[in-house]
């Protein structure tokens, strides 16, 4: 480890480190955005990631594409944001009638024949971005050249590669509002030392006891491993860039990612003390035949029955439950931060933040003045972003 610091407060208060976030940070990563059974073929799915429209589709051919949510025309909506896919063999913008196909197509655009220069449906395809499946979820890159999904996920293929690929299905999902900094939510997922303490009949009960913590570490991630008794192990997975997997034996699997306020139109100063838990859980698809995958119309269409939709009832409320300790905790540290308090020393059980703060020093450059005062100016920061991007 290359520092045993942890990062400065005033990085987890300053409104103007957001848009460096976007710009150097978050667009170097993957996304999850959905359950890859939540879209079948021949259906689109609009939804949004740190303020981006997108729009999911997946043709009958099966291979998802992600577009923005925008007609080049005039920047409208093509589809309305929800968190249902539906039924679309094509896409028609509510606007002037300009049509899509779900490969990003232009097919028809209203009276094409009256356009004041010569008009090629072939000059304006909807922007795609990068896109692909990986275990049971779909992934999407803001960034023209993000680090390659597989390193991304290294310790979760390396270490839980046959139980990650599982087929599975999404039973719940929801969000928990947290009055703090996105980084105080992620650090405290990663926090092995105060689970103990602070969720004693919750989680502790779930990851056991500290003396069996086995500890990995990569360039990208970080892992805890915990025996379950006979029953294997249960898995806690950190992620760049604020994304955690929890992962049972049983093959269930909890995704737990912060959901953050950044991006180019950040100006709120309130805005790097807001930030959202969002959590999926998905369970297990039994395979019709040995080591056989179900095709995913069968996933799809599995309705959970009464028995499925109330463990997953009871699920989630087990997994509320400690996430609401944790909200206290990292409000009440936020409150901390913003007092001027800098932080004490690393503890043992507290590797995994340091190692994941090192990658976010690394790639927000705090190696210069940055690290040592907040920018003062919008000019220094468009500055650093442009320094930044022309060095790679």
């Amino acid at each position: 480890m290359q520092t045993a610091q942890f990062l400065p407060a005033w990085l987890y208060c300053e409104p103007y480190i957001a848009e460096l976030e976007y710009e150097l940070y978050a667009k170097r990563c993957w996304h999850p955005i959905a359950a890859c059974s939540e879209l079948r073929a021949g259906q689109a799915l609009a939804l949004e990631l740190l303020g981006v429209p997108l729009l999911l589709t997946r043709p009958e051919a099966g291979e998802i594409r992600v577009f923005l949510n925008r007609c080049p025309h005039r920047g409208v909506a093509l589809l309305d944001t929800d968190r249902s896919a539906r039924d679309c063999r094509r896409l028609v913008c509510p606007y002037h009638g300009w049509t899509y196909d779900l490969y990003g197509r232009l097919r028809a655009a209203a009276r094409e024949g009256d356009f004041l220069e010569p008009f090629h449906r072939s000059d304006w395809p909807l922007k795609e971005l990068r896109c692909k499946e990986e275990g049971p979820l779909i992934w999407v890159a803001l960034g023209d050249d993000p680090l390659p999904l597989e390193q991304q996920l290294d310790l979760v293929i390396s270490e839980a590669g046959n139980l990650w690929r599982q087929p599975r299905k999404l039973l719940a999902r929801r969000r928990l509002p947290l009055a703090c900094n996105w980084k105080l939510a992620h650090d405290n997922t990663l926090d092995d030392y105060h689970v103990a303490i602070a969720h004693p009949t919750t989680l502790h009960r779930e990851q056991g006891p500290v003396r069996a913590y086995r500890h990995v570490l990569s360039r990208h991630g970080s892992l805890l491993a915990t025996p379950t008794g006979e029953k294997g192990t249960f898995f806690t997975f950190g992620l760049v860039p604020w994304t955690h997997l929890l992962l049972w034996p049983d093959g269930r699997l909890a995704v737990l990612h912060v959901v953050p306020e950044l991006g180019p139109a950040t100006r709120d100063p309130q805005a790097l003390s807001r930030s959202q838990m969002e959590v999926w859980l998905l369970s297990p698809v039994p395979s019709p035949a040995l080591n056989a995958e179900p095709p995913l119309e069968q996933i799809a269409d599995a309705a959970p029955g009464r028995a499925e939709l109330e463990m997953a009832e009871l699920w989630m409320a087990e997994m509320l439950r400690f996430l609401e300790e944790d909200r206290c905790l990292v409000e009440a540290t936020q409150r901390g931060y913003r007092s001027g308090l800098e932080p004490g020393p690393a503890h043992r059980l507290e590797q995994r933040i340091l190692q994941w703060q090192t990658l976010y020093a690394e790639w927000m450059d705090l190696e210069s003045p940055l690290a040592k005062a907040p920018p003062r100016s919008q000019e220094a920061i468009a500055a650093l972003i442009s320094s930044k991007s022309a060095t790679g």
